[in-house]
C-alpha cells in the first residue's frame, strides 16, 4: 500500500480509501490511485481486511447430499444469491449425518471463517434429540421441521401436494395413489402426510402407500406395482425422477398415461416437459428458496441477532398431458 501511495503521490489512507470503495476521492486521484494499484500488481489482502472489520463476506453450506435435483438447485441458488450480495459461498458436504460429523462441520466452517451458516437438511437429522447445532452462530435452515429452534425455509411441500391430490379428484378418479420418498426425507414424509390428509378430508380411503428412493429406477419398480393394480387410475408421484420410471413401467405393461391411468410429480424439473407424455407436476421454486435462505442468513449477520421460525415458499400445479379424467 505504501509503494501504491508513493507511485500515485497520495498518503496510504487515500489508497485504502479506494480499495475499499469509500466516497469521499475525487475521480481523477481514485483514477491515479487505480492505477498505480494496475502497474504494481498490487492485490488488497481480503483476509487482513475481513478480520479487520470483523466479517469474511463468505456464507458457508452444510449439505448430506448432492444426490437429489432439490438440494443442487438450491445449492446452485444459494451461491447465485450470495454472490449478488457480494459473497462467496464456502461448501461442506457431510458424508454421514450424524451429530459428530455436523460439530466437526461446523467446526472446519470456523477455521475456514464464515459470517453464516447454511444447512440443507433434507433427513430427519434436526428433529432428534442427539442433534444440536452449536449456539452464537448464525443458522438457516433448507428443508426442515426446525422453525422453533432456528430460522427455516422451505417449500409449502403440503400446499403443492394437496394441489396435486385435489385436481386428479376434480378430474373423476375415485382415489390417487402414491408412490412417496424415501422414509428419512422430510419433504417426503410432508408430502405422505398431506397426500393422506387430503383423501381423508375428501371422504376417500387412501389406498396403500408405495415407497421409492427418490430414484428413477425405483420408481419403475413400484410401477411395475401399481401397474398390477387394477383400480389405481391416478398416481401422484413425491418427486418427478419417480415419475418417469412409472411412466416406463404402465408403459411395458399396456397401461396407456394418461388414457388408463393418470401422474403427477413434485418438483418440475427442467425435463418433464419433455417426458412422454409431458408430465403434469407440482413447480417447486427452487431458486426463491435459495435467495430466502441467503437473505436470512444476511439478515441475522447484520443485525447481529438469530432468527426463528419457519418460511414457506409457495408452489403451483403445472399441469401438461399426463392427466386425464378418471372413470367417475
Amino acid at each position: 500500500m505504501a509503494d501504491v501511495a508513493r507511485v500515485a503521490g497520495v498518503s496510504s489512507q487515500t489508497v485504502s480509501r479506494v480499495s475499499n470503495g469509500f466516497p469521499g476521492v475525487n475521480e481523477e486521484t481514485r483514477q491515479r490511485v487505480l492505477a498505480a494499484m494496475k502497474e504494481l500488481g498490487y492485490r488488497p489482502n481480503s483476509a487482513a481486511r475481513a478480520l479487520k472489520r470483523g466479517d469474511f463476506r463468505t456464507i458457508g453450506v452444510i449439505t448430506f447430499t448432492l444426490s437429489t435435483t432439490g438440494n443442487v438447485r438450491t445449492l446452485e441458488a444459494i451461491a447465485t444469491s450470495a454472490a449478488q450480495e457480494g459473497y462467496s459461498v464456502t461448501l461442506l458436504p457431510v458424508a454421514v449425518p450424524t451429530q459428530d460429523e455436523v460439530r466437526g462441520a461446523f467446526s472446519r466452517l470456523g477455521e475456514l471463517a464464515v459470517d453464516a451458516v447454511i444447512v440443507i437438511m433434507e433427513v430427519h437429522l434436526l428433529d432428534s434429540a442427539s442433534l444440536s447445532l452449536p449456539p452464537h452462530v448464525k443458522i438457516v435452515v433448507a428443508d426442515s421441521d426446525a422453525g422453533d429452534r432456528y430460522a427455516v425455509v422451505d417449500t409449502d411441500q403440503a400446499g403443492g401436494t394437496r394441489d396435486a391430490v385435489l385436481h386428479l379428484l376434480d378430474l373423476g378418479h375415485r382415489t390417487v395413489w402414491h408412490l412417496a420418498g424415501p422414509e428419512a426425507s422430510y419433504a417426503a414424509q410432508r408430502r405422505t402426510d398431506a397426500w393422506r390428509r387430503t383423501l381423508e378430508e375428501a371422504g376417500r380411503v387412501p389406498p396403500p402407500l408405495v415407497r421409492g428412493d427418490w430414484s428413477a429406477d425405483s420408481g419403475y419398480r413400484a410401477g411395475l406395482h401399481l401397474a398390477a393394480q387394477a383400480d389405481c387410475t391416478a398416481v401422484f408421484a413425491a418427486n418427478d425422477q419417480m415419475a418417469l420410471g412409472l411412466l416406463r413401467a404402465l408403459h411395458e405393461r399396456g397401461r396407456k398415461v394418461p388414457q388408463d391411468v393418470s401422474v403427477i410429480g413434485f418438483d418440475d424439473i427442467p425435463e418433464s416437459g419433455s417426458f412422454l407424455p409431458p408430465l403434469t407436476t407440482v413447480h417447486q421454486d427452487f431458486a426463491e428458496v435459495g435467495r430466502r435462505c441467503v437473505e436470512s442468513a444476511l439478515r441475522q449477520v447484520r443485525q447481529g441477532e438469530a432468527e426463528r421460525g419457519t418460511t414457506l415458499v409457495p408452489t403451483r400445479l403445472v399441469v401438461r398431458d399426463s392427466t386425464a379424467h378418471g372413470p367417475g
